[in-house]
């Protein structure tokens, strides 16, 4: 397993966000956790980046024990995040934006990742020269995405990528992901539309006010009665 969470909690305050929640995601797999508005979500996915502080349980990546690590710190062992709304640093160039992401590496081959961003998204490439601020929704979550590749993430953490995005900018961003998949790229994907992401997930997770409650392969969750009425409106 590439990462695995033992009994991780986490409060804001009073709040417990999270309550004992365990969770694996092995090299290579795209494991999707879905769950409703103010689930825990996001919370989960700040305390793997190392944003969140955790208030008991641990964080394990590549077998090493990574709970009290500095965010930084889990950039340079190879975890990135595209984060929730894209946070772009709207002033700066679109290709600015590119090089942040790679801005822990050094030396020539940061050049040719660049161009590798920008045949996979040539939009990207007609206006590296313009504020990222300035970028369409769509087009911002590409960037967002391969800013984060540029970082050369061993685990790639994707909150909510579709949010706010018109249907044919979903279908486009989650070929992308079924493309990193390809790719054997690990990712851990939290996302609204369930149907969407486990459609695409090897194993999928159920978050429900701070704890898990439902674990599977992403097809069995699909067909899952409770899943089906909760979460995909059938």
């Amino acid at each position: 397993m590439l990462l695995e969470i033992e009994g991780l909690a986490s409060h804001y305050g009073r709040i417990q966000a999270l309550d004992g929640v365990n969770l694996a995601i092995g090299e290579g797999e795209l494991v999707a956790l879905v769950g409703a508005n103010g689930a825990g979500k996001t919370t989960l996915l700040r305390c793997v980046s190392g944003v969140q502080p955790v208030s008991a349980g641990r964080i394990l990546f590549d077998g090493a024990d990574i709970t009290r690590a500095s965010s930084h710190r889990r950039v340079a062992l190879g975890i990135s995040q595209v984060p929730e709304g894209r946070q772009m640093f709207g002033p700066l160039s679109v290709e600015d934006n590119l090089r942040l992401g790679a801005f822990r590496r050094k030396g020539p081959n940061i050049a040719d990742d660049l161009e590798r961003m920008y045949v996979r998204f040539p939009i990207l490439k007609e206006k590296r020269h313009l504020p990222a601020g300035t970028l369409s929704g769509g087009q911002q979550q590409m960037l967002a995405i391969c800013r984060a590749l540029m970082s050369h993430p061993r685990l790639l953490l994707l909150d909510e990528p579709s949010m706010g995005l018109a249907p044919l900018l979903v279908s486009e961003i989650f070929d992308t992901i079924k493309l990193l998949k390809e790719q054997k790229t690990t990712l851990f994907l939290v996302e609204q539309n369930a149907h969407a992401a486990l459609g695409v997930a090897d194993r999928g997770y159920v978050l429900e006010t701070g704890a898990m409650v439902l674990t599977d392969t992403g097809p069995a969750l699909l067909t899952n009665d409770r899943v089906r009425e909760a979460y995909l409106g059938i």
